[in-house]
């Protein structure tokens, strides 16, 4: 399946000059149908936490947007967007999976909404880890901060998933980390780790770019850089079965005592 990860530098709370951005990043592009289309976190308003902005008129506004991109590409789409809460001085940060015929298939919410930079105030956390079939692979989708911890992608893991998606606004100051936790969570997970990030700065904060591909053993197979671009890919399903089998390090820890232990001694 090819995959195309969309970096660009968000327009501060501005969603229909971003809906028109990511269009003309694309407009020059022949994606592959049945492709893989992936937006950064927030994509259409940038990492802002007024959610009388980020959330007003969703999410119909935003999922109209992804649900006629999805259908004019005849590709799967995974994007970041907010969603509107029951408490309404919260929203939801959120991925959203649409199919080729614009149909969302899921929205789940970030599990850890950033406490460094006060998302956490205005964020609910999330509860539920998805995996969803995108043509031949399991899928599941994380939200930046999500990255920084492997328990998640392990619970993702014995669901069966074998592709994740990262969608971020990862800063520039911690550029490494991005880099090397995504390089991390495939070779652990013996999975590929797709991480889309955006690029640019906004209130105080500078986004390092580096969008990435990274196949089931570490290697990276495309990286994006610190510009605005579509970063292309092909991933392949025999692939993680093949290094899975060659290099059991799944089946060796799902097989091993310690993984049902309750305690060290």
């Amino acid at each position: 399946m090819k995959v195309y990860g969309i970096q660009f530098d968000s327009e501060w709370e501005n969603k229909n000059k971003n809906y028109e951005l990511v269009s003309t990043l694309l407009q020059d592009i022949e994606i592959e149908k049945n492709s893989l289309l992936i937006l950064p976190e927030m994509f259409a308003t940038g990492f802002s936490l007024n959610i009388e902005v980020t959330a007003k008129n969703e999410p119909k506004k935003t999922e109209t947007y992804l649900s006629k991109l999805a259908r004019d590409k005849h590709s799967w789409v995974v994007a970041g967007m907010v969603y509107p809460s029951e408490n309404k001085n919260k929203g939801i940060n959120c991925s959203v999976i649409f199919s080729p015929c614009g149909k969302k298939i899921s929205a789940n919410s970030k599990i850890l909404p950033i406490p460094m930079l006060g998302e956490n105030k205005v964020h609910l956390s999330g509860s539920r880890i998805e995996c969803h079939t995108i043509e031949s692979f399991n899928v599941t989708a994380l939200i930046c901060y999500d990255l920084r911890f492997p328990e998640f992608f392990r619970t993702a893991l014995s669901s069966g998933t074998d592709v994740f998606v990262v969608i971020a606004c990862w800063p520039e100051v911690r550029k490494n980390h991005w880099i090397q936790l995504i390089q991390a969570r495939a070779i652990e997970n013996q999975a590929y780790v797709i991480g889309v990030n955006r690029v640019g700065a906004d209130k105080g904060l500078k986004y390092c770019g580096h969008s990435l591909v990274v196949d089931p053993v570490g290697n990276i197979l495309a990286n994006g850089g610190s510009d605005e671009m579509v970063v292309e890919a092909e991933i392949d399903k025999t692939i993680i079965g093949s290094w899975r089998n060659e290099f059991p390090v799944i089946e060796c820890i799902n097989n091993h005592p310690f993984t049902n232990s309750q305690s060290i001694e």
